[in-house]
Parts: C-alpha cells; sequence; structure tokens
C-alpha cells in the first residue's frame, strides 16, 4: 500500500465509477452554505391513499399485533392525507374513541363496526367488509 493520498473522485475513477457520483453525493449531504445559510432537504409529499378497483373502501376488524385488542381499518378512501386525517377525526368524535392515520389507513380503537359504517354511509363512501 503506497503512502500516496488521492482525491475521492480519482478514488471513484479508479473504481470505474464516473467522477460526478462523488460530487453529486456531497451537493445532496450539503446542510450548510455561507451563501444561502442553512439548506432544507425538500419535503417529501405524502402519498395519497390507494383506491381499489371497484371504488369500495374495505372496513376489516384487525386483532394481530395489538396484544387482543379490536381496531377497526379503513384502507382504499382516494383521498389527500389531509382528507384522510379529517375523516379519522370525525370517525374518532362520533365513536368515542382514539385512532390515528398510517400510510394512507385509518385506525380506529375498539369494536365500532356499526357506528363507523353509518358514519362512512352518510360521508358518501361505498364500503365492504373486508377478512373474517
Amino acid at each position: 500500500m503506497s503512502g500516496k493520498k488521492i482525491s475521492l473522485a480519482d478514488w471513484q475513477q479508479q473504481l470505474g465509477r464516473p467522477a460526478e457520483a462523488a460530487t453529486a453525493a456531497k451537493a445532496d449531504d450539503l446542510v450548510y452554505s455561507t451563501d444561502s445559510g442553512r439548506i432544507d432537504k425538500p419535503k417529501q409529499q405524502k402519498a395519497v391513499a390507494q383506491s381499489f378497483t371497484d371504488g369500495h373502501a374495505r372496513l376489516k376488524r384487525e386483532t394481530k399485533g395489538r396484544n387482543g385488542k379490536a381496531v377497526i381499518t379503513i384502507s382504499g378512501l382516494a383521498e389527500s392525507a389531509e382528507k384522510l386525517t379529517e375523516i379519522a377525526a370525525l370517525l374518532k368524535k362520533k365513536c368515542g374513541c382514539g385512532g390515528s392515520v398510517k400510510d394512507g389507513v385509518i385506525e380506529i380503537q375498539g369494536d365500532q363496526r356499526e357506528l363507523v359504517q353509518q358514519e362512512l354511509t352518510k360521508l358518501g363512501y361505498k364500503h365492504k367488509w373486508a377478512g373474517g
């Protein structure tokens, strides 16, 4: 091993990678610049929930991984993240329980099947019960 020091671009070129890859990686890692101050990475847009091909939302009662406690999950509502949060807040108020929105799926704590079904019908969403 020689004691000669080489630059990152030269080292990557010896490995067969283009020299631009080293500078591109450095540009993404930039945190502060003397020209403009702190550089924040662009925020990623929250994903819109996926809908099913038949246009129905899926309501499912789950207990797996929740210490035996029932949770109603609502998936397939093709709405923005803000709209899903509003729907979840309305359902939580009507059911008098907690819940959340995770990855485009609304979770309502407890076994509130009838209330959730009635409220979704009032909001104009078609739904089906999924699972066993």
